[in-house]
């Protein structure tokens, strides 16, 4: 068993004469990642001023954008080749230029996105494999205090202009855009944005509208539907045409009350904004909850008692709600996270009360609808973890992330840390607020699957998220026979850092199939004047 899982060798002899079960032929060839480790790191590496954000989902680019935030420049990864003359090559000190970040990556273009007074949004990134296309973000400055005007919802800042930018990432070529005027989208790491085969979901949180678009093969994003005030396609057109019928009917009545010509009809043809209607939406959730209620109960007393206590004590509330962020959990449903103004665009929104709800679209219809602290609703986050991850189906590096409902030692993880919680609930309501999950936030890299390696996820995770940073080498280790270390990640300068009053953060990016992985270790000197050092080191099998 020692020989068979730390011998390279011998696993390439077992994978010519043995056959692996059906269904588990890539976990069979992903155990090879136990011998093929990023375990050497050149630190320091002399690289571009940029800002990386990441390897798209198959490996073949390299994301990143200049410290302007003006321009797109995308890396294609190649290998460190040099030669040797001597016969043990390996004891031998790299050359010079493994130093420089040109001798890992080739630069394949870079592109102007962003005009003069807008940035690109370097947290927001969405890859669509199939086609090889890269959906990026402008915008301008936000007005937090913007008026609510339009129908616009009171408390929501908003963004002059966002621009969605289609790319051909094989060689930067500008497909199509869609821009939002005075609107307002949470672009921060793909937060209001979702992306599912070729369907796109933009979710304004100004407006109250969930925009569905279609990514067709030729490069156009093509508007599908608006849900928010009106669910069906041509809801506007019936309520609008109602609403002229009985403007018309108004009129003739007063004008056979009065008798005469002498009246202002202006005023009655105009909708009262204090008798508007619930949104769409809206009006299907407080349908389903008023049903919800009223089938729980047989005895009319107790069925009418209940739904003054529970619906509406609560109604206005329930009316107050707003749509947070919106994921696809197929091509017919969504899964719409419903909570205060406040919270949707607090950077805290975990404290706020919040609702999910599951809504067809063919329908039309809520399907279902949860409290984000609901016992049942974690126990179908905890065994059906991976239909909320809702991965495209061209993507086969996505469908392999270890979560506690494919993976026994994430799952352990999960019921160690429930257990060990002081509050049942509050445990809850920390889990799932995760969801809905963002979109692509999840690196595929076999060596963040929890079934090969060990790691400590305060330090390092698949999230792609910044990590507070530390001096000492991150570990992994086998999780099998001999459970040995098999390789450290150590992010910033390889003496480390003395100065104990700076402020480290760093963040990852590996690889999905090579044994390379790039970490970035931002150090901000709180002592004026201010100073931000980045140091990027380099970590890939010699």
């Amino acid at each position: 068993m020692f020989f068979k899982s730390s011998n390279i060798t011998a696993r390439i002899f077992d994978r010519q004469i043995c056959t692996p079960a059906p269904g588990t032929s890539v976990h069979y060839a992903r155990k090879f990642y136990e011998n093929l480790v990023p375990s050497y790191t050149v630190y320091e590496v002399e690289c571009p001023d940029h800002s990386f954000r990441k390897f798209t989902d198959d490996g073949q680019y390299l994301i990143s954008f200049s410290r302007n935030q003006q321009e797109l420049i995308v890396y294609r990864p190649r290998w460190l080749s040099f030669s040797c003359k001597d016969e043990d090559c390996d004891n031998h000190d790299l050359p010079l230029k493994a130093k420089r970040f040109e001798s890992f990556f080739t630069q394949l273009y870079c592109v102007p996105l962003a005009s003069c007074n807008e940035l690109i949004c370097k947290d927001f990134f969405l890859y669509m494999e199939s086609n090889k296309f890269g959906l990026f973000a402008t915008s301008t400055a936000q007005v937090h205090d913007a008026p609510a005007v339009g129908g616009a919802v009171q408390g929501v800042p908003s963004i002059e202009k966002i621009t969605f930018h289609l790319l051909r990432l094989e060689d930067g070529f500008v497909l199509d855009e869609k821009v939002f005027c005075n609107d307002y989208v949470n672009l921060a790491h793909n937060l209001g944005v979702f992306l599912y085969d070729d369907l796109l979901t933009i979710v304004s949180l100004r407006y109250q509208i969930i925009h569905i678009l279609q990514i067709r093969d030729s490069g156009n994003l093509v508007h599908v539907r608006a849900i928010g005030e009106f669910c069906r396609e041509d809801d506007e057109l019936f309520l609008n045409s109602n609403a002229q019928g009985m403007a018309l009917s108004d009129k003739n009545k007063q004008q056979q009350l009065l008798g005469n010509h002498i009246y202002n009809n202006i005023h009655q043809a105009q909708p009262n904004p204090g008798n508007s209607f619930l949104s769409g939406i809206k009006q299907r959730l407080l349908s389903f909850m008023f049903r919800g209620l009223w089938n729980e109960e047989t005895d009319d007393t107790l069925r009418v008692q209940k739904i003054r206590q529970k619906f509406y004590f609560h109604f206005q509330d329930y009316c107050d709600l707003i749509i947070w962020k919106v994921q696809f959990l197929d091509r017919h449903h969504l899964l719409i996270k419903f909570g205060s103004v406040d919270g949707g665009v607090s950077r805290h929104a975990d404290t706020h009360p919040a609702f999910v709800a599951v809504y067809n679209m063919d329908t039309t219809e809520i399907v279902s609808f949860y409290q984000n602290s609901a016992d049942e609703l974690y126990m179908l986050f905890e065994q059906f973890c991976d239909h909320f991850y809702a991965t495209s189906r061209n993507s086969m590096h996505m469908n392999f992330i270890s979560s506690h409902s494919n993976n026994i030692h994430a799952l352990e993880q999960l019921r160690s840390i429930k257990d060990k919680a002081s509050s049942s609930s509050q445990f809850m309501k920390k889990m799932l607020s995760s969801l809905p999950f963002s979109c692509q936030s999840l690196s595929p890299s076999p060596y963040f699957d929890q079934s090969l390696f060990r790691f400590d996820d305060k330090l390092i995770s698949a999230t792609d998220r910044h990590k507070q940073s530390t001096d000492h080498p991150i570990k992994f280790i086998l999780r099998r026979h001999p459970y040995s270390l098999r390789f450290k990640i150590k992010p910033g300068p390889e003496a480390g850092s003395m100065d104990g009053r700076a402020k480290k953060i760093s963040w990852f990016l590996f690889h999905p199939v090579l044994p390379l992985a790039l970490s970035v270790q931002q150090t901000l000197i709180m002592q004026p004047p201010l100073v931000n050092i980045s140091v990027v080191n380099i970590h890939f099998r010699r």
